[in-house]
């Protein structure tokens, strides 16, 4: 287990997550229960599986992510869809999905989280935010358009019961570290 794992599964109860795992037609600000439901009884890792998010939460699985993600939070989870792994490189998923490459891909997903629950309305306020991966993400917002990095956010405010799910449409890749 690595120093990154261990330190997931200890703070997940301190820390908020953010990641994004929704797809288009969850762009809605609504839960699987319905928009007025703000009190889900899903977690993320749940939720995301609702949601339709295969290839995140096979990539979660991969990466041992599954308990730290389901942990008391709260998290933010900027959510990639099903399409959004699609425009990576191919060959790009299944060589991050390989035992020997963990590492990079802990990196990668927990560059989608950022501890907390920060909703849309905080979300347009900030100007960047810490992730779990220690990185730095940059927010902007033009014209009612929030992007996170280089990616466009196209649905807000997924309730689940330890935190909150925005979805993206791009998958983000963290900063080269040496």
């Amino acid at each position: 287990m690595t120093a990154f794992t261990r330190f997931l599964k200890t703070t997940a109860g301190l820390l908020a997550l953010m990641l994004l795992v929704l797809t288009p037609a969850q762009l809605q600000a609504t839960t699987p229960e319905g928009p007025e439901d703000h009190h889900s009884k899903k977690d993320i890792v749940e939720t995301a599986i609702a949601g339709n998010f295969d290839t995140l939460v096979a990539a979660v699985k991969a990466a041992g992510l599954v308990e730290a993600l389901q942990g008391d939070g709260p998290f933010t989870v900027f959510a990639p869809t099903d399409e959004a792994f699609a425009k990576l490189p191919a060959g790009t998923i299944d060589n991050l999905l390989k035992p020997e490459n963990k590492d990079q891909l802990i990196a990668i997903l927990t560059y989608h989280v950022v501890p907390g629950k920060v909703k849309a309305a905080d979300v347009v306020n900030l100007e960047s935010a810490t992730t779990l991966q220690e990185g730095a993400i940059n927010i902007d917002v033009t014209d009612g358009t929030v992007m996170i990095n280089n990616a466009t956010v196209t649905a807000t405010d997924i309730e689940a019961s330890n935190g909150v799910i925005h979805v993206i449409d791009t998958v983000l890749l963290p900063p080269a570290t040496n």
